[in-house]
């Protein structure tokens, strides 16, 4: 972005840069340099633009049958109904995070893997709850190596790279595929799986800006500025839907041995929030915190003693537990969890 301003990395700087452009000529000028930006529309701009149609056309989830083989086997507990299953988790902040968390809570061995040398600052306690975090270098042939075999061992996959990111490294959808034929494979994209925006660059915050949320807020207060929602509710609201596309494609490869496609967009979350959401038009003030929402648990994470906020849901008379704190990245191995299938 501070190459196509020509600005110094200054707030007064970059704001003096920004204000000599049209929004929709610099928001393609940074995407055109492979960043990310998103320029503010209004609802029925989203509505009118070439992408918003496309985003209107598509179900909330693309769902397909793939592969097929023996039924794994799957031992169902009440108390921990996924436990034994293998996870493995290609996904950065927030959306797949949150799937794989959730999962996590039901008994679930999540192998989260990251590059040598990456790091969240600021998020990574909050969403690596409950998993084994590892780092693989995939420009390797050893780390290409190890995440093919990961993944021909695995029972889900939930990534949310670029959509070519995979295919870049020589796994995509039909060598995953042929790796593993009954695997449960979830995937998300910023901006939607059709259209000329298929492959951009996003993320909750700029995806807010694109569809209308970011300004209908703005209207909603009276501001002058940007005003999105206060949490990243495309990211979680994303995140639950994908866990839930994970569970049903597990129970169908239990009665049937295929498996399953699944992919997710944060544009369609999005309209799917604008159809049936109120809180565009102002709706209630959040609720004060109290006790209440905070779990009774001490957590010993890597960054020490944390109280978590409770869940946002519960699944009747199967409690979430997890079975690791919050831990750095790349702190296990690169490899299942023995005793998981």
């Amino acid at each position: 972005a501070l190459a196509v301003l020509g600005a110094a990395a200054d707030r007064d700087a970059v704001a003096r840069a920004v204000a000599r452009w049209r929004a929709d000529e610099l928001e393609a000028a940074v995407v055109e340099h492979n960043g990310c930006a998103a320029a503010m529309r209004g609802l029925d701009a989203w509505r009118q633009h070439p992408q918003g149609q496309c985003v209107a056309a598509e179900p909330l989830l693309h769902r397909a049958a793939s592969g097929g083989g023996a039924r794994p086997a799957w031992r169902i507990s009440r108390q921990r109904p996924l436990q034994g299953l293998r996870v493995l988790d290609l996904t950065r902040i927030l959306a797949g995070p949150v799937a794989t968390r959730f999962l996590a809570g039901f008994g679930a061995d999540v192998l989260r893997i990251d590059p040598p040398g990456w790091e969240e600052p600021g998020t990574v306690p909050e969403v690596v709850l409950g998993k084994r975090c590892a780092r693989l270098d995939l420009k390797s042939v050893e780390g290409l190596a190890t995440l093919q075999r990961l993944l021909s061992q695995a029972d889900v996959l939930i990534h949310g790279y670029r959509a070519d990111a995979l295919a870049r490294l020589g796994l995509d959808a039909e060598r995953r595929r042929q790796l593993n034929p009954t695997l449960v494979d979830v995937s998300l994209d910023a901006y939607g799986w059709s259209g000329a925006w298929r492959g951009r660059r996003g993320f909750d915050s700029l995806v807010q800006m694109s569809t209308g949320i970011a300004e209908a807020g703005m209207r909603a207060k009276g501001d002058d500025r940007p005003v999105p929602l206060p949490c990243q509710a495309l990211d979680h609201g994303t995140g639950y839907l994908m866990a839930a596309a994970a569970i049903r494609g597990l129970t169908e490869r239990l009665a049937t041995g295929v498996g399953s496609t699944t992919r997710a967009s944060l544009a369609r979350s999005a309209q799917l929030l604008v159809a049936h959401g109120g809180l565009l038009e102002g709706g209630p003030a959040l609720a004060p915190e109290s006790a209440a929402d905070w779990s009774e648990q001490i957590e010993a994470t890597a960054w020490g003693p944390v109280r978590r906020v409770k869940p946002p849901l519960r699944i009747a008379d199967t409690p979430q537990s997890w079975d690791y704190p919050a831990s750095a990245l790349g702190s296990s191995e690169a490899a299942w969890r023995d005793g998981s299938r």
